[in-house]
């Protein structure tokens, strides 16, 4: 069977790839960063025992700064297939740190190219770039493969870098390297400083009685929103292809923060106008106002199709959020998985 190298693997993307190439009988090696606690809570569900004959879950510590950590595990697990997913992927962090977030998110990704390129197994690996709809920036919608790039934040501009590095490596020795522009996509897992998981959670945080304001930024913005399981089953139909593409992948349809918060407080059957504040300094320096995916070469090509659209995605991740601090859930999300997943490969957060 194969194997495969995901940056990133404690991250949302990171934990649900892994639970789906597990799934297809894949062993897989993680890059995970020293600390000083565990940040392995998104993966802690499944096994990864060394010792166990039968793990197939593999975790090695490394730093995307450190390109010699990088190529050693590359040199010596000789996987198939990488998923680069690791990044500092916070966009209004970057405007506070965008050396560190060039560092990471640009060169980074050069450093594991770079890797590949010098290994003897080069002309074997595929290679997965995960690059992002921001990179589009103020670009009219919709945006597809052809729309041109126009970043307005360094996280962007770090990803617009790193594309076309995947590009020059592709083109220049021939690797099997390609970009998944993904659309917004959220989930339970989502970070919790992202604004919809900052909202869902605020929500039933306020349900309990644990908190009574939930403050926000520029609520106008609008983003194209999916459900993350469904992205990183195509992240893996990309590498599945006959030849090496850059795809755009996304719904199709855009909503604004403030259309997120009217459908979270409607669920639970708050008023939002009692709960959310404006404060500025959650607003972006420079901001993107509109992000639309025209995913219709991943349709043909791939099959794209994604079954969790804007109100679905919402009530998942409060029935989620509610669970998790021991409130009864509405019901409504688990009842969409039930019935559009019922032979899902991914936990049920």
């Amino acid at each position: 069977m194969k194997t495969a190298l995901i940056t990133g693997i404690t991250g949302q993307d990171g934990s649900y790839l892994t639970e789906f190439l597990l799934s297809k009988g894949y062993t897989v090696h993680g890059i995970i960063r020293r600390a000083s606690t565990f940040n392995t809570k998104r993966i802690d569900h499944l096994s990864f025992n060394e010792h166990d004959p039968d793990n197939k879950l593999f975790l090695h510590y490394g730093d995307l700064s450190d390109g010699s950590q990088i190529s050693n595990v590359i040199y010596n697990k000789k996987p198939d297939e990488i998923y680069h997913l690791g990044a500092q992927s916070h966009v209004r962090v970057s405007f506070d740190a965008p050396e560190y977030t060039g560092d990471v998110t640009a060169i980074g990704t050069t450093r594991i190219l770079d890797a590949i390129q010098k290994s003897n197994n080069k002309n074997k690996i595929k290679f997965y770039q995960a690059s992002s709809s921001e990179m589009f920036g103020r670009s009219p919608p919709q945006q597809s493969e052809n729309t041109p790039f126009r970043p307005c934040s360094p996280y962007a501009c770090a990803k617009v870098y790193a594309y076309w590095m995947t590009e020059n490596y592709r083109e220049g020795y021939g690797m099997f390297a390609c970009n998944g522009i993904l659309f917004n996509h959220e989930s339970p897992r989502r970070g919790e400083t992202f604004v919809t998981r900052k909202i869902t959670r605020a929500v039933a945080n306020i349900l309990a009685g644990k908190q009574k304001y939930l403050y926000l930024g520029n609520l106008e913005a609008k983003r194209d929103w999916g459900y993350a399981p469904e992205y990183a089953e195509f992240m893996w139909k990309m590498l599945q292809n006959d030849k090496p593409e850059d795809f755009v992948i996304g719904i199709g349809e855009t909503h604004s923060i403030k259309e997120f918060v009217d459908e979270s407080f409607k669920y639970v059957g708050l008023n939002p106008d009692e709960h959310v504040k404006i404060d500025p300094r959650y607003f972006r320096p420079v901001e993107v106002e509109q992000l639309i995916a025209e995913p219709k070469k991943a349709g043909v090509k791939l099959g794209w199709n994604p079954k969790i659209k804007f109100n679905d995605l919402v009530k998942i991740m409060i029935d989620s959020d509610m669970r998790a601090i021991n409130l009864e859930p509405i019901g409504e999300g688990d009842e969409i998985l039930n019935e559009k997943f019922p032979d899902r490969w991914w936990v049920v957060d």
